[in-house]
């Protein structure tokens, strides 16, 4: 489980938040859009085992700063989290992204190969196959004017279920999580702002150099994904060279929610653990 506070770091001119734990070989956890951090709660202290592990949550998100005036491009995280691991004094580390968190994986592999020993990504974005239209219908004027006042009117529930495959687990205490961000006006204004700075030329343009990286990438997918085909799972599996793919029965969007013990085993397999 992560920790009840999280640590902070300042990169250029914000401040980012954090979980850290374990002791090994470096390892980086990056969400989505409609997550943060605690997505990664049912997998981190397994990890830890054999990982220093770090959750952190992207500018805009979670507990992490939400300034309005520069951009929450899969490019501008890249750059960010470049900064953020050095400030770690890490050296190369383990990369493992989740939707957008996916598609910040591959632009940093091919921006900053020497900076990684390994790329996952689950459940994915990549080429043009995003954004989804939820995210999509977030840049509309109605929609934003309902979203700025409340984002509570099922829509997010609507999305979350949608995106688990085990609907039990889509529990009060999950959905509070979900939520928390949206619960003020800073943190509205933050995730309608993540949905417009969002441009799916930050990974077309990086289509060809992906076809010559050498980094070990994993590709995992949830059978059950509502929202990303599996094309963009085999696309990249077929276009990376040496990548390995997993597909996984019963498991959604949210695959650390469905499945996060075979998550676990996948990645230390992957990792070398």
């Amino acid at each position: 489980m992560l920790g009840p506070t999280p640590q902070r770091l300042r990169i250029q001119g914000h401040e980012l938040a954090y979980h850290r734990q374990g002791r090994g070989a470096p390892l980086l956890l990056v969400h989505g859009i409609t997550t943060y951090s605690f997505i990664w709660q049912g997998l981190f202290t397994q990890l830890a085992e054999h990982h220093d592990v770090v959750a952190v949550d992207l500018l805009g998100c979670g507990d992490s700063d939400k300034p309005l005036d520069v951009s929450y491009s899969v490019a501008s995280h890249v750059d960010r989290l470049e900064a953020f691991t050095r400030a770690l004094g890490w050296g190369p580390f383990g990369f493992i992204g989740h939707d957008i968190g996916g598609g910040i994986a591959q632009r940093f592999a091919v921006k900053h190969p020497e900076r990684l020993t390994h790329a996952a990504v689950l459940n994915g974005v990549a080429y043009d196959f995003w954004p989804v239209q939820p995210i999509l219908t977030m840049r509309t004027p109605i929609v934003r004017q309902l979203a700025m006042a409340a984002l509570d009117l099922g829509a997010l529930k609507l999305i979350v279920k949608r995106g688990i495959f085990h609907s039990e687990r889509v529990t009060p205490e999950l959905m509070a999580d979900f939520r928390r961000p949206l619960e003020t006006r800073e943190g509205r204004k933050a995730f309608l702002h993540f949905a417009e700075s969002l441009d799916n030329r930050d990974l077309t343009a990086i289509s060809e150099d992906l076809r010559q990286t050498r980094i070990p990438f994993l590709i995992l997918r949830g059978l059950e994904d509502v929202y990303l085909s599996g094309e963009i799972a085999h696309r990249l599996h077929q276009e990376i060279p040496g990548s390995r793919l997993v597909e996984v029965a019963e498991a959604g969007h949210f695959f650390q929610v469905d499945q996060p013990e075979r998550l676990v085993a996948e990645l230390h397999a992957f990792l070398g653990a």
